[in-house]
């Protein structure tokens, strides 16, 4: 099983959210990763979402989302042809004695410091998810108090994007 990055374009309107997750759960497709924004055109949202399984599940779960009314184009991205960022705010135990080593670990994955307080420090980093998940096992040994990820969000490289009709630059 590998992991599939899905773009989906939508109506940018109450409930569509709702419709695409219960789309998933009704036929038991598990989500990895889902963000939803709304794109340069304010009646249309774009749905990031990350699927884990073969082929054969990800055309399934395309097919499945082109029958919702609302979803107006899908297209699945080469992970080697598109750009993909996650943000994430991780909130870590920092007394006087750690602080320096979190502030040094901090700046080697070229993350920052967005928070300071007497006990914590809460950092703010953005990469792959891969990288994001290497910068929380690392600060795991001085105590995670609370972590917030986006979850994924991709775009094509190069000139190439999805558009409402079927044209594609």
């Amino acid at each position: 099983m590998a992991k599939h990055t899905l773009s989906v374009l939508v109506e940018n309107h109450a409930g569509v959210l709702s419709r695409v997750a219960g789309l998933f759960s009704r036929r038991g497709f598990n989500i990895d990763s889902l963000a939803v924004g709304v794109t340069e055109n304010p009646d249309i949202s774009r749905m990031t979402i990350v699927v884990d399984g073969d082929d054969y599940t990800v055309e399934q779960v395309g097919k499945q989302l082109n029958k919702l009314i609302d979803v107006i184009k899908i297209k699945q991205l080469d992970r080697h042809d598109s750009v993909s960022r996650e943000l994430a705010l991780i909130k870590v135990t920092a007394t006087a004695a750690t602080r320096a080593e979190v502030i040094q670990i901090v700046e080697i994955f070229r993350a920052k410091i967005v928070d300071v307080s007497k006990n914590t420090l809460t950092i703010e980093i953005s990469g792959g998810t891969d990288k994001v998940a290497a910068l929380e096992d690392m600060l795991k040994q001085f105590g995670i108090k609370e972590i917030v990820r986006t979850g994924t969000i991709a775009i094509e490289r190069g000139n190439k994007y999805i558009r409402v009709n079927n044209e594609e630059e």
